[in-house]
């Protein structure tokens, strides 16, 4: 009977230990789908099944499961079973108390159990410092990894990654190089998760060339090597070299299916590669990476950009989870390929929809309001911005004060940006991007300076912004010596658009030798940009030798999307008298489909757009429009205008040239203007092309007889020749500004004058001169009232009676 009841009592301690270890595996398995809510109600049911009760090891094993989904509730109903059950002093049990909490967003909470805690190692400082890096609290991720060598704790693979992490949300070069030699010191160089970190460090400081050799010199390589690389150099804007990296990875055995797709796609969309772009979607459907949300976002952007909206809401529509991600990269590609009012209108849809905008989104429908030059909606963007709690973002205040610029009211911008609670990098970048924007080159090059003494190292943005200021105030010196100093005091990478800038600033200058000896070192062919400047240039200093190399350069591009090399070389052989030549050039551009972008302007009246084209007749006020327009043609006359033939069509007589040019789109839009809103109010027109030098000296001679300003924003695509922002304030000193400018060139006035060429100016400003040789006193002039600078995507003239 003993033996009886000693086997039963044995059985049932066998089936209660089965029963709990059952529950454990049950745990596990739950954790492993990651489902942290299941996983508690397990928990809850094992105890009240009267099983033994949990141990460290359960509960460790059910916090391993948590995520950013539970609500800290519910942990802290966990943490006090873990203390019911006299497990509140266990170190495994703690730190994963504290992981959990960290992974929760309940960062106090965990800092409250950490300092609690009896003992502590090193991972409960790793959970901690990474739960900080993830809530962006860097310097307290650093004290704490302070604090961590002074207790004499060895530092781990993911302490390392954590302080790296800091290092690059500090923003902070010097400390993460510490942190590298430290690395290097403890032996960790040659741990590959190390290596990764230390990768993405130099990767996100744009120290593309230390990335590299770190990467070539990696014992080990991984799969997130590849992808950190790659995405760093798609990030710097070498496509190529990702493109090289991108294929080598598909000769390794690692993981297809967490190759870069989402990368990859994003070179696609940035290049307009939609043939690359459907080749790495297939790949991602082999893989079934195209499920992942990011790249299912990257697809939705990529045929977006390129154009193929309705592919794009294809796999919008087929998404599983649409946050803002996808909304904003179609509201962003309906803008970016000239399409705001579609932009917008998806926005009010999002809305509908009840998504949340998010900074992105912000920034894009920003962008619309700026090229629809609408102040009104950018205003009541800005009340959104408030009312969603991003004025404190940096992301959302630089894209107000962008908008601002763009809108031609810099006064606003500057508030906006001394109103910001934090200044990083980026919002020191739209500050300077705001100058350069309305041509203020000596502002830009200020800020420049504030910006490095406030303790923030320049970047690619930045470098961009001032290269170009002093490319278009003359200062090709300074503006050498700063393209020079990325490279050899900062460490930053030139890429593409520094090199264009460069080879720009020297070809405006009349340096054609030493923009060739530019291009000759580039990492990469010359592009359409390149190339597109170099002709604009040789048209100005009368370069028909180069300029051919040029266009022929231009013309055999296969993604040459528009007219504009053509057009320009035709007005070089029209000039020099060489009509076959223009005939052979429109020939061409009929064989190989390309037709001329029509210029139109459009302006924003109680908030309703208005466009007009050249010798539009459609709107319905065109009989007062044109009237306006005669009147003003008169006044202008009597102050001396003579318009510039050169600029109508060739083969017409001189009678419907003059007639032709005063029907411009430039002049319907601003005549309308004129009678549609209050005397000496500012005017701001929107133009997809740049102007011509009639309507230039036209404009500026409005501006002065109504006694308004008159702001003219050219929006046109990357790539074009009108891809310039210039503003020129109607004033007395604008000649002498001028002259200051030809001097710091070593140029000669009346030479210059001969040769149509003007000092940094463009074309337009030959009428300026003319113009102001006749009308302003010598002895009231000023420095500093001619501005021009280069913006992407827009041209700006700004004209002052």
């Amino acid at each position: 009977m003993r033996n009886t009841n000693t086997t039963l009592a044995f059985q049932s301690r066998l089936l209660v230990a089965a029963a709990a270890a059952t529950h454990r595996l049950f745990i596990a398995r739950a954790c492993h789908q990651q489902h942290p809510i299941r996983n508690l109600a397990v928990d809850a049911r094992m105890i009240k099944t009267g099983t033994d009760p949990p141990d460290h090891v359960t509960f460790a094993t059910l916090l391993s499961g948590c995520d950013d989904s539970m609500s800290g509730k519910v942990l802290v109903q966990v943490h006090a079973d873990i203390v019911k059950f006299g497990l509140g002093s266990t170190l495994i049990v703690c730190n994963s108390l504290v992981d959990s909490y960290c992974k929760c967003h309940c960062l106090d909470l965990a800092f409250g159990l950490f300092n609690e805690m009896p003992a502590r190692d090193s991972v409960t400082f790793n959970a901690l410092m990474t739960g900080y890096t993830k809530d962006v609290k860097n310097q307290e991720a650093i004290l704490l990894f302070i604090e961590m060598q002074t207790l004499g704790l060895k530092p781990t693979d993911f302490t390392f990654a954590a302080v790296l992490c800091a290092s690059v949300g500090l923003e902070n070069v010097a400390l993460g190089q510490q942190v590298h030699g430290f690395v290097v010191k403890t032996n960790f160089d040659r741990n590959v998760f190390v290596g990764n970190a230390l990768l993405d460090f130099y990767s996100k400081h744009d120290y593309r060339i230390d990335a590299r050799k770190l990467f070539d010199e990696m014992p080990e390589l991984d799969g997130i090597s590849f992808n950190i690389i790659i995405t760093g150099y798609a990030w710097d804007g070498q496509y190529e070299e990702s493109l090289h990296l991108f294929r080598e990875l598909q000769d390794t055995r690692f993981e297809r299916r967490q190759f870069p797709f989402a990368t990859m796609l994003s070179i696609a969309a940035n290049t307009l590669d939609l043939g690359m772009g459907r080749q790495i979607h297939s790949q991602a459907i082999v893989t079934t990476a195209e499920k992942e949300f990011l790249v299912g976002n990257s697809l939705v952007d990529m045929y977006a950009k390129c154009g193929r909206f309705e592919e794009a809401q294809g796999v919008f529509a087929n998404l599983a989870y649409r946050n803002s991600v996808p909304w904003t990269a179609m509201i962003s590609a309906y803008i970016q390929n000239g399409l705001p009012e579609e932009g917008l209108n998806l926005f009010k849809d999002m809305s509908r929809a009840r998504v949340s905008p998010d900074q992105a989104t912000f920034a894009s429908v920003l962008r619309a309001s700026a090229n629809l030059a609408s102040l009104q909606l950018g205003k009541q963007f800005h009340s959104c911005i408030i009312r969603s709690g991003f004025m404190s973002n940096v992301f959302s205040g630089s894209a107000l004060l962008d908008m601002y610029a763009k809108c031609g009211f810099i006064k606003d911008a500057i508030q906006t940006f001394q109103e910001m609670p934090d200044r990083n990098i980026v919002s020191w970048n739209a500050l300077i991007s705001a100058y350069a924007l309305v041509g203020d080159g000596e502002a830009t090059l200020s800020s420049f300076e504030q910006m490095f003494e406030s303790g923030l190292q320049p970047d690619s943005v930045s470098f961009l912004a001032v290269i170009t200021a002093c490319s278009h105030r003359g200062l090709i010196e300074e503006g050498l010596q700063h393209f020079n100093s990325m490279t050899e005091i900062y460490k930053v990478s030139p890429k593409k658009e520094h090199y264009a800038s460069v080879v720009d600033m020297l070809c405006r200058s009349g340096r054609f030798n030493e923009a060739e000896k530019v291009m000759a070192h580039m990492p990469f062919e010359p592009d359409e940009i390149i190339w597109s400047s170099i002709l604009n240039s040789c048209r100005i200093h009368k370069n028909k030798e180069l300029a051919k190399r040029a266009a022929d350069n231009l013309f055999n591009m296969n993604k040459l999307r528009d007219a504009a090399a053509h057009v320009t070389m035709s007005n070089i052989y029209a000039e020099a008298g060489q009509w076959e030549n223009v005939g052979k050039v429109k020939k061409a551009m009929r064989e190989r489909g390309v037709k001329k972008v029509p210029a139109y302007n459009w302006v924003d009246v109680k908030h309703k757009v208005h466009v007009f084209s050249a010798n539009d007749k459609t709107h319905p006020q065109i009989e007062e429009i044109m009237r306006k327009i005669d009147v003003l043609t008169q006044r202008m006359e009597n102050e001396g205008y003579k318009p510039d033939l050169s600029c109508a069509l060739h083969n017409e007589d001189e009678e419907m040239k003059v007639e032709s040019l005063k029907y411009h789109s430039e002049r319907l839009a601003i005549a309308f203007a004129l009678i549609s809103t209050p005397e000496g109010s500012p005017i701001v027109v929107m133009k997809n092309l740049r102007a011509c030098t009639d309507c230039h000296a036209a404009i500026k001679l409005i501006s002065k007889i109504v006694g308004r300003e008159i702001t003219v924003d050219f929006i046109v695509t990357k790539g074009r020749d009108g891809n310039i922002h210039m503003v020129c304030a109607r004033r007395s000193g604008l000649f002498l500004s001028i002259l200051k400018a030809m001097d710091n060139l070593g140029l000669d006035i009346q030479q210059a004058v001969i040769n149509d060429f003007i000092g940094f100016a463009l074309d337009v400003i030959i009428t300026e001169v003319a113009f102001l040789l006749c009308h302003c006193p010598i002895g009231t002039l000023s420095t500093n009232d001619i501005k021009e600078d280069i913006g992407e995507g827009s041209q700006r003239l700004r004209y002052k009676g």
